[in-house]
């Protein structure tokens, strides 16, 4: 069932790359991405819902217990794209990443993001 954008971009950072459980993240994959979407990130470019997969279970593995924040409310352009910006770390911490994450969409569904790192906000002691 087709999402709106904001909803596409909050689900994808909780759903998606900040799920621990491989069944439930996949779940999420299924339902968000076109089945030829593409992620594009720092470190490459990953085809379809398998690869998209299999690289959040990479990134998830590398930092377990991260918790994603927005900064902001993601914002929509024209019903075909959105951005979310975001910060993640381990709870009661301070944040060890920030990003932007970009999407186009078609039929309701993410076909293309394109994840951005951003400086990490200094804290607001």
């Amino acid at each position: 069932m087709p999402s709106s954008i904001a909803t596409l971009l909050t689900r994808n950072l909780h759903d998606v790359f900040g799920e621990d459980d491989a069944g439930r993240r996949r779940t999420a994959i299924d339902e968000l991405f076109t089945e030829d979407a593409v992620f594009y990130e720092p470190e490459g470019i990953h085809r379809g819902r398998d690869a998209i997969d299999r690289i959040a279970g990479v990134i998830r593995d590398a930092q377990p217990g991260l918790r994603y924040s927005p900064l902001r409310r993601p914002e929509e352009m024209h019903g075909a794209a959105g951005r979310i910006q975001w910060v993640a770390g381990r709870p009661g911490e301070a944040p060890a990443h920030a990003g932007t994450d970009v999407i186009l969409v078609r039929d309701g569904r993410i076909a293309a993001i394109y994840l951005f790192f951003d400086p990490v906000p200094a804290r607001a002691d």
